[in-house]
């Protein structure tokens, strides 16, 4: 209805950004966010009506088109231009624990997210369906996304023929994990390298890597081995420009215990051990890159925005805004948190970390 339309959309997605920013968690803290900050908004946003109520930002958001929201993320992020070649970009899931609503039914969201380790940047996003699993989600994710030379990075779940010839046709390159699901691949894989190391990984195109690394109490060992895959497995074609198998032999040692896996895995890039390292490290980074930071430091999982679409575009103002805090060189030598603060208390900070620029 025309003669209810009392705020511009763009200025409602600026407010809630800039609050997510700055430390916001709900609705009601962007609203108080605008009004605090009313007078430095007014300077580039038209405001016809002021700062929208707690109650408006909730109604519209929960009614945003999603698929559209996403497509205009993907636009202004591909207006950045980052370059992502050989970068890896990371699918994973996460579950906004406290998005439920049990009156409607409605389950925890599941978002799959792009994130980019080498960036620092939240790529794209999509949520799960609450019928269905990521694997539904990945090719939704893939078909968002700008991928051409980026290397993507997905767990056992993802080791899918279909998965790997949609990230090949995107014009990216692949390292996928292999476990159980995928029985005759894992089987054929497992024996390649227990045979190989009967004779101690003395075998012709056989690369390894072994890396140690120490801190917070944990000594952590990582074993690399990779080669070319071998006939029986490229001349089928099953999988899409399939060119190396792996494998993986971690060890951690803490103070009161120790424990060891091997991961196998596939990949369409050479047999280079370490750019596979590399792009293998990255992946287990997300965890502590994206997830802890959304759950820790922006409070995602204690989160009870649940009306409609609203989880959704939550989310991806959150990720959004840990990108741009992410990227920021303008204030040096803080955490994440204490930008958050310094852009709430300061407006400089604020518009340093928008635009870029040095502050004074």
């Amino acid at each position: 209805m025309d003669r209810t339309k009392l705020h511009l959309l763009v200025d409602m997605i600026v407010i809630a950004l800039c609050a997510a920013i700055c430390g916001a968690e709900g609705w009601a803290d962007v609203e108080r966010f605008g009004k605090k900050k009313k007078e430095w908004f007014a300077r580039f946003l038209e405001l016809p009506n002021g700062i929208p109520s707690h109650d408006t930002f909730g109604r519209v958001f929960a009614r945003l088109d999603t698929s559209e929201f996403y497509a205009c993320l993907q636009r202004w992020i591909r207006s950045l231009n980052h370059a992502i070649t050989d970068h890896g970009i990371r699918l994973d899931g996460k579950t906004l624990r406290h998005s439920f609503d049990t009156a409607s039914g409605k389950d925890a969201l599941q978002l799959l997210n792009a994130w980019s380790s080498d960036l620092q940047v939240c790529l794209g996003q999509v949520a799960v369906a609450e019928d269905s699993n990521e694997i539904t989600a990945v090719p939704k994710l893939l078909k968002l996304l700008d991928l051409t030379g980026a290397v993507v990075t997905l767990d056992a779940m993802h080791c899918q023929k279909e998965t790997a010839q949609a990230i090949c046709d995107k014009g990216a390159d692949y390292v996928l994990t292999v476990k159980g699901n995928q029985p005759k691949l894992h089987a054929e894989i497992q024996k390649i390298f227990e045979d190989a190391g009967e004779g101690d990984y003395q075998v012709p195109g056989l690369r390894q890597l072994k890396k140690t690394e120490c801190g917070h109490g944990r000594i952590e060992r990582r074993e690399y081995y990779v080669m070319p895959a071998p006939t029986s497995l490229h001349d089928k074609g099953d999988w899409a420009d399939l060119k190396t198998v792996g494998m993986v032999y971690r060890e951690r040692e803490l103070r009161n215990s120790n424990s060891h896996e091997v991961v196998f895995f596939i990949s369409s890039l050479p047999a280079s051990v370490q750019r596979l390292a590399k792009h293998l490290r990255g992946h287990w980074g997300v965890e502590n890159s994206l997830h802890w930071s959304l759950d820790v430091t922006f409070g995602e999982d204690k989160s009870r925005i649940r009306l409609g679409n609203a989880p959704e575009i939550a989310g991806a103002l959150r990720r959004l805004a840990l990108s741009i805090l992410n990227r920021d060189t303008s204030v040096k030598k803080c955490s994440i948190r204490g930008k958050r603060l310094q852009a709430g208390w300061c407006n400089d900070v604020l518009e340093g970390i928008l635009t870029g620029k040095q502050g004074d």
